[in-house]
This record gives structure tokens, C-alpha cells and sequence, in this order.
């Protein structure tokens, strides 16, 4: 790298770029496993999780100085590695040279993570809410709260870095800080893991707090025997009494049965008939044979009963002419 009037010469940040894709090839080509860090337009971060973790970078007037550069760093592609393990990231970071970098984050004490378990209990339903950041204000506001939420403080930071320069906060640690925001739009889940919490202890004091009952058995609100017969003016037997049970004698089976199971079960039994057509029935005269032959419709004359009809009256017709002796013609 040129330097000239002992400052290094103007880079432009199309040339970072292409130097940091240089770098990160050339280490993938080692075999070594790299998570760069890629920044799409200006803004860093887009979840609720990593917004909230470059807020509170930008909270604390220690690193004022050095954030701007960082973030000129990260939204240039610099960081080209970037590994999220308990307590500690570790980081490479391109700028005039290739530099490594390691960031120590103290984990939450156990009486704090305690306290916000128990602010946040019954307020977070499932573990994808708390992931995506889906969750009251009043959680959130407690979550991000300064210096006893989940996020660090200054105090709990410590860097080093490989690069030359003497600041205690170098653009290269700012830069990969601000990284750490942009991977947790991806897995949000790594802030608990560099915290040194378990994340479903909020969901395990939401479940605690749903299954405690609201109201315990034997409170004054509920009415007794006695507060039911007095409210309403009841004579109320006493409840603790035994109650006899109420003896049933047993009917013996109709003779018929024996009967009924004797006949063969293919035989069809007639229906019985109802009550109103047995009063019909018995309502109704009693019918004779000459109103059952008058009921009767007439029936249609045979062939041979018509032939013989005609038979007997050509028969009649004959006898008769026969009988009547004829009359004398007159004379003309």
C-alpha cells in the first residue's frame, strides 16, 4: 500500500470493496469456514434484535468516536468474517492489511436474567415472538433497558485487534460490532447465546404463570350449605348424611315369553293394530249379506253368460209367436 506524507493514500470504496472480495476468496480457497457480513443500501439492520443492539451501541459516549467509522467499514463489506460463540466474537476485518479481532462480552449475571424473566413473565407467548421480536412495548422497553437489560455495557466489552492503531476502540472492533446487529437479523437467537442465557426461560415462566390457578379452592367468595340456605331461605338437608339407596324389586317375566322363544324366528308376526282403528272399527254397524253383496261392484258379463242370455231370449221370442194364433187377412 502507498502512503504519502506518512498517511496512506486515498482508497475509493470501490477499491475496498474489491481488495475485501480479494481477501474473502482467498481465504475460502484455504478451506477455512467464513460468514461475511453483507450490508444491502444504508441501514444496517432491519430486525427489532439487531436495531436494538446498534441502539445501544450509540447510547454510550465512549464509543462515539469510533462508531461512524465503523459503520462506513461494515456497509462497505469489510467484515469479512464474523463468528458469534458464548461470551466472545471473533472477527476478520479488511482495511489497509487483513485483521483479526476478538470481542469478549461478559454474560448476564443470574440475579439479572432472573429480574427480567420475571418483568416479562406472562407477556411473551411463544418462542417465534421473542425470536421475531413480536412483542409488547412494555417487554421490549424492559428487554433494552440501560445498564440492567439484556444488552451490554461498555464496561462489559473487551476487544483487541491485530491493526497498528492505538485507540482503545479501533474502526475495525466498531466495524464489527455493528456487525453483530446485521447477524442478528438472521438468527436472533445468537444475542442469547453470546449473553450466556437460555431464551426459553421466558417461555418457561410464561407457561409457569398461565398454569397457576387465578382463584384457590376454599375462598370466602364461594357459598357453602349453609350461606346458600341462609341467602335464599332454604331448609337444606344436611349434605354429610348418608343416603339410603332406593330398593327395586325385580318383575318376573311374563309365561308368554317361553312361548314366544319356542316359535321359529322366520315367522313373521302381524302387526299389531292401533287403538284408533279398533275404535273404528267397533263404531261402525254391523254389516249383513245383503249390504256386503249390495258393497260388491258389479262384475263384467262373460262370453258365455251373454250367449246364453241371448239364446234364452231368441228362446222366449219363439214360444210366444207360437202361442198367438194368426189373424185373417181381409179380403180385397
Amino acid at each position: 500500500m502507498s502512503w504519502e506524507w506518512g498517511w496512506p493514500a486515498y482508497v475509493s470504496v470501490a477499491e475496498k470493496k474489491q481488495e475485501a472480495q480479494r481477501r474473502l476468496a482467498k481465504l475460502r480457497k484455504k478451506g477455512q469456514p467464513v460468514a461475511p457480513i453483507s450490508i444491502t443500501g444504508r441501514k444496517i439492520a432491519h430486525s427489532f434484535w439487531g436495531i436494538s443492539w446498534c441502539e445501544n451501541l450509540e447510547r454510550y459516549s465512549d464509543y462515539e468516536t469510533r462508531l461512524p467509522r465503523g459503520r462506513s467499514y461494515v456497509r462497505n463489506d469489510c467484515v469479512i468474517d464474523l463468528q458469534v460463540a458464548k461470551g466472545q466474537v471473533t472477527a476478520k476485518v479488511s482495511g489497509s492489511d487483513l485483521y483479526s479481532l476478538k470481542i469478549k462480552i461478559e454474560p448476564v449475571t443470574p440475579p439479572r436474567w432472573k429480574a427480567i424473566c420475571k418483568d416479562c413473565t406472562g407477556a411473551i407467548d411463544s418462542l417465534v415472538e421473542l425470536l421475531q421480536g413480536r412483542l409488547a412495548k412494555g417487554v421490549m422497553d424492559r428487554v433494552c433497558r440501560q445498564a440492567d437489560g439484556l444488552f451490554p455495557t461498555p464496561g462489559e466489552i473487551k476487544f483487541s485487534c491485530s491493526c497498528p492503531d492505538w485507540a482503545d476502540m479501533c474502526k475495525h472492533v466498531a466495524a464489527a460490532l455493528y456487525g453483530i446487529g446485521a447477524r442478528l437479523d438472521e438468527k436472533p437467537e445468537l444475542l442469547f447465546l453470546l449473553r450466556g442465557v437460555d431464551e426459553g426461560d421466558l417461555i418457561a415462566d410464561a407457561g409457569a404463570a398461565l398454569a397457576e390457578p387465578k382463584s384457590p379452592l376454599g375462598t370466602p367468595d364461594m357459598l357453602v350449605g349453609g350461606d346458600m340456605a341462609a341467602l335464599f331461605g332454604l331448609d337444606m338437608a344436611d349434605s354429610a348424611a348418608p343416603k339410603t339407596p332406593a330398593v327395586t324389586k325385580k318383575r318376573a317375566p311374563p309365561r308368554k315369553a317361553a312361548k314366544s322363544a319356542a316359535k321359529p324366528t322366520a315367522v313373521a308376526k302381524r302387526p299389531r293394530k292401533t287403538g284408533a282403528v279398533k275404535t273404528a272399527k267397533a263404531s261402525a254397524p254391523a254389516k249383513t249379506p245383503k249390504t256386503r253383496a249390495a258393497e260388491k261392484p258389479p262384475r263384467a258379463p262373460t262370453k258365455k253368460a251373454v250367449a246364453k242370455k241371448a239364446a234364452a231370449k231368441s228362446a222366449r221370442s219363439t214360444s210366444k209367436s207360437l202361442a198367438t194364433p194368426a189373424k185373417p187377412r181381409k179380403a180385397a
